[in-house]
């Protein structure tokens, strides 16, 4: 199965706190963390959410 490297760009201060939140529920803290994720519909739609604020990269197995 595919997985997604996701890692936080750019810091969460002044945006909604619905970022934030979808931010802290991808594993993301500090800037420059990653997190290691599953590539389904549901990462795939938090990651777009905050496309802005994070950097993506597909991790083979």
């Amino acid at each position: 199965m595919a997985k997604l490297k996701v890692t936080l760009t750019r810091s969460v201060i002044g945006h909604p706190q619905t970022q934030r939140l979808t931010v802290k529920a991808l594993g993301l803290g500090k800037i420059n963390s990653s997190s290691i994720l599953p590539d389904n519909p549901a990462v795939r739609g938090q990651i777009r959410k905050v496309t802005h604020l994070v950097t993506v990269e597909e991790v083979k197995d």
